[in-house]
């Protein structure tokens, strides 16, 4: 590895852990559901996020343009180019690495599904964009999402053999650091993390519906990139501090909620 890819990822694995808290804000056309309540105003949710200290922050390129200059420097800042709904009926790119760099980011996170009529076309421009981000040394966190087809819908899977598919999809596309869903199983997840080569975070998946809840499923999970459940909880701050608990500090969900 490059000195220069070296000195990215160690700010992104800051913590002497050496696991990953970090929290996306990169919710945009692919949810298709509506702006979430907690990002309907983002210079006051990052402003809440980084005031409890993540280790980094995924957002699109113009949140990053518009909105992060106060944050500069306070964490890791990840840029997501890719753009693509479950369905397919969104697959694009928002960004580059060149721009990435330009933009001051440590990484550039690509979204892809897997599985489907499409599945190609993703994995090609996944592998596109790793061959472009070498010439700036820059790290490439993959989002990969697997997908069950039923006619025009789609809907994403967590099973073990689907998540394990995506991946040895980043894999074999050369990526630094590999963000799937959680399987929902300690066992078939821990399996997933021993035989890959590179750093798993798990992806913060659906809204829980309490703290507890959420704490409860990335204290399994452990090696987390959290998102919804940090700024859709009432309190941003708390539940960020309370995930940084268990992630970092190895803390029971309910000791997690007492310090936080």
């Amino acid at each position: 590895m490059n000195i220069g890819k070296a000195i990215r990822l160690s700010r992104i694995f800051s913590h002497a852990s050496g696991r990953l808290c970090s929290v996306a804000v990169d919710h945009f056309i692919g949810y298709q559901k509506g702006l979430p309540a907690g990002l309907t105003d983002m210079p006051a949710t990052l402003a809440r996020v980084v005031a409890a200290r993540p280790d980094a922050v995924t957002m699109n390129k113009g949140t990053a343009m518009t909105c992060w200059a106060p944050h500069a420097g306070k964490a890791a800042l990840i840029i997501q180019a890719g753009c693509f709904t479950a369905n397919d009926s969104v697959m694009d790119v928002l960004s580059d690495p060149d721009e990435v760099v330009r933009l001051g980011a440590d990484a550039i996170a690509v979204a892809i599904g897997v599985y489907g009529p499409n599945e190609g076309r993703y994995v090609k421009l996944l592998a596109t964009k790793v061959t472009e981000a070498a010439r700036n040394d820059l790290p490439v966190i993959a989002h990969i999402y697997p997908r069950e087809f039923n006619g025009s819908d789609a809907r994403i899977l967590h099973d073990p053999e689907s998540i394990a598919w995506a991946v040895r999809t980043g894999i074999e596309c050369g990526v630094d650091v590999i963000k799937v869903g959680y399987t929902g199983d300690v066992a078939s997840f821990s399996q997933i993390v021993r035989s890959c080569p590179l750093p798993i975070v798990a992806a913060g998946g659906p809204k829980a519906e309490t703290l507890m809840q959420g704490l409860s499923l990335m204290s399994q999970a452990i090696d987390a990139a959290i998102g919804r459940n940090i700024w859709g909880a009432p309190d941003p701050g708390k539940a960020l501090r309370a995930f940084k608990a268990v992630i970092h500090d190895g803390k029971s969900p309910a000791e997690a909620i007492e310090s936080a």
